[in-house]
């Protein structure tokens, strides 16, 4: 039998509203759940730009143990307020959105890396900016000398797999250890990644890495975010320098 207008739309109705009240209760529920996994997410990647991270790690108990932080403004002060007057938190800050700002009003969270002396080994800094599709983002970690990498990761969100997305791979990453961000005058040149793969090694030096065969804009991207950070926290570094 055929059914009148007026039917099929209550009908449509009452299904649109049981089933967005089905998807609200389930948001809300997984809510919590969701947010720990996103905390333990970022801080195993963390960790991860100054240490192997197992799956069967405790990561949230390992970063307690290890990692101090604290947000900077880009004089390199270090900010512990916002203006509430609320403790300003650098877990809790969003790169992200602290990107779609002006350099000069970001917060800028540092994550020191302990040793089992309880010193600073290594200084974590969050990096952010564009690959060929989407954004990019990842850390970088510096020596205690404050020259020297110590270990990054990255990640993205749309390049293309089995080119631009590589740089979410170990085997990109671990190229970067060992570089240095500045050259013998003291001036930061940060560290590029060069055209094309499979460069000879004599081509490379101490602020070079062998780039991504068909990724040149994204290679390209990971360069400038890396420039761009390095610059933007070089008032802190240079503060703990003296």
């Amino acid at each position: 039998m055929q059914q009148s207008n007026a039917y099929i739309i209550i009908f449509s109705i009452i299904t649109t509203i049981v089933l967005g009240g089905l998807l609200s209760v389930a948001s809300v529920g997984l809510g919590p759940r969701q947010k720990v996994q996103v905390e333990l997410d970022t801080k195993k990647s963390i960790l991860g730009a100054v240490m192997e991270v197992q799956k069967t790690d405790d990561v949230l108990g390992i970063y307690d143990q290890k990692i101090e932080s604290l947000v900077v403004d880009i004089q390199g002060n270090q900010v512990e307020t916002d203006e509430s007057g609320a403790p300003v938190v650098a877990e809790n800050i969003s790169i992200e959105k602290n990107y779609k700002l002006p350099p000069e009003e970001r917060l800028y969270p540092v994550f020191l890396f302990k040793g089992d002396n309880g010193e600073v080994d290594a200084y974590i800094l969050p990096i952010y900016g564009n690959g060929l599709w989407d954004v990019i983002w990842g850390f970088v970690a510096l020596d205690k000398d404050l020259k020297t990498i110590k270990g990054a990761v990255f990640d993205h969100r749309g390049e293309t797999p089995g080119l631009g997305a590589r740089i979410a791979e170990d085997a990109v990453q671990s190229r970067f250890v060992g570089k240095e961000v500045y050259d013998p005058n003291g001036t930061l040149v940060s560290v590029s990644m060069l055209k094309g793969e499979g460069n000879a090694p004599e081509s490379l030096d101490v602020h070079t890495v062998d780039g991504l065969a068909g990724a040149t804009i994204t290679a390209r991207g990971v360069n400038n975010m890396l420039q761009n950070y390095l610059e933007h926290y070089q008032s802190y570094l240079q503060k703990i320098a003296s």
